[in-house]
């Protein structure tokens, strides 16, 4: 393996103006990092790579690379891209196993962090790091979020996020586990017992609806819910899925695991939101796609589909006469996620948008004096990626606002 990495490493032309840090939404230091390794200083080239981004080992693997860091690299004109990702893994998992965190002053303020997706892990190591007391708050029974209960094991495998565990824990960052904010433990309660400062990271879980007639039916499900314990579902042998995301090539690809023998994927378009490596997993591992189509109801035979056309100016319309019934024993709808306010609706002062997510401003400051927010219950269904960018300005702005908390009792 890491031969293989180092002649990948070697064909880095190490671009005065790298244009694959340009396409990572993180600017990851990529020519830095592999000219670090070929110097054979991985620990420099590993510990670049977790300041920037404390993720780093998982957005090695589930990150759209091909449509940013390897999609920008100047050697796709004339051929196959360097690949970054792969590089990045093997230097961030390097790093992770070894890293010990030592001689932090704890500075004895306390931080809640309510959820522990990719923003909540992100803002506590951060945190932690700068000497602050840190409780994260989980409403389920292990930490990750989305990571771990929206991503299939064979894309990000959950011994990773178990290393995460360990290494909040070393890091003197106490975890609450399904323990949910709002219910018998309020904000104001958390205010109360002397944190300084909340921060929101509880992600979309509540799936969208296609609001039509069948949707209560025992054979449709919802893409979340089913990627939170695929063990549990009994899908019968056929399957269609209704969205072409991530979220439904990760469904189709976890079904098939999962002893399904037929999947097909339906779609309003002929362009997908799922990245083109999902896509093509998807179609080498036999799952079925259908375009320029929407349901119109779903039934116990499976779900009856509309044809869709094009008015020239981009906008589909059905065609009258064209409904048909697509036999499955199940369907599962993939069409992204919404906030669920039960936490908002309990707290005052907390505003939201038309859609139901946090208001904040560019530094993740809510409506209410010292409570923060970042992650998809700010942006909607975004990337890991995005989330950690983000939440390291919110970080400094959490930082900042306790500061001149002190500032102020002076």
């Amino acid at each position: 393996m890491a031969y293989h990495v180092i002649d990948e490493a070697r064909r880095c032309l190490n671009c005065k103006k790298p244009m694959c840090r340009q396409g990572c939404p993180i600017n990851t230091p990529i020519p830095d990092m592999i000219q670090s390794l070929l110097k054979g200083d991985i620990d420099q080239a590993g510990q670049m790579l977790f300041e920037n981004n404390p993720l780093s080992m998982i957005c090695s693997l589930v990150c759209n690379h091909e449509n940013q860091c390897e999609g920008h690299c100047v050697r796709i004109n004339k051929g196959a891209p360097v690949h970054a990702s792969v590089i990045e893994n093997y230097i961030s998992t390097y790093y992770f196993d070894r890293l010990k965190f030592k001689n932090i002053e704890k500075n004895g303020k306390k931080v809640a962090i309510i959820g522990s997706g990719p923003a909540g892990i992100s803002i506590a190591i951060i945190l932690a790091q700068r000497g602050y007391d840190i409780t994260i708050f989980e409403g389920k029974d292990q930490i990750g979020g989305v990571l771990r209960y929206g991503i299939p094991e064979f894309r990000l495998p959950k011994s990773i996020l178990d290393k995460y565990n360990e290494k909040l824990l070393s890091l003197g960052v106490k975890i609450r586990p399904n323990t949910m904010i709002g219910g018998g433990i309020t904000i104001e309660d958390l205010f109360r017992d002397g944190y300084l400062a909340v921060f929101i990271g509880i992600g979309v879980w509540r799936p969208n609806t296609l609001r039509i007639k069948g949707e209560s039916l025992g054979n449709v499900h919802y893409a979340i819910n089913y990627l939170t314990n695929p063990d549990v579902y009994h899908l019968g042998e056929t399957l269609n899925i209704i969205g072409a995301g991530n979220s439904a090539m990760d469904v189709a690809r976890t079904a098939l695991r999962h002893g399904v023998q037929k999947v097909t994927v339906f779609s309003r378009h002929d362009y997908f939101a799922a990245s083109e490596h999902e896509i093509n997993y998807a179609k080498l591992e036999g799952v079925d796609f259908k375009v320029h189509v929407e349901p119109v109801e779903i039934v116990d035979e499976g779900c009856i589909f509309a044809d869709l056309e094009c008015d020239g100016k981009g906008h589909l319309s059905r065609i009258p006469g064209t409904e048909r019934l697509e036999p499955a024993d199940s369907t599962i709808i993939a069409i992204s996620q919404g906030a669920d306010n039960a936490l908002v609706a309990k707290t005052d002062g907390l505003n939201v948008t038309d859609r139901g997510l946090l208001v904040t401003n560019s530094f993740g400051e809510t409506t209410r004096d010292g409570i923060f927010a970042s992650g998809d219950v700010v942006s909607g269904a975004k990337t890991v990626v995005e989330a950690v960018r983000y939440s390291k300005l919110v970080a400094d702005a959490i930082d900042d606002y306790i500061q001149n908390l002190d500032k102020k009792d002076e």
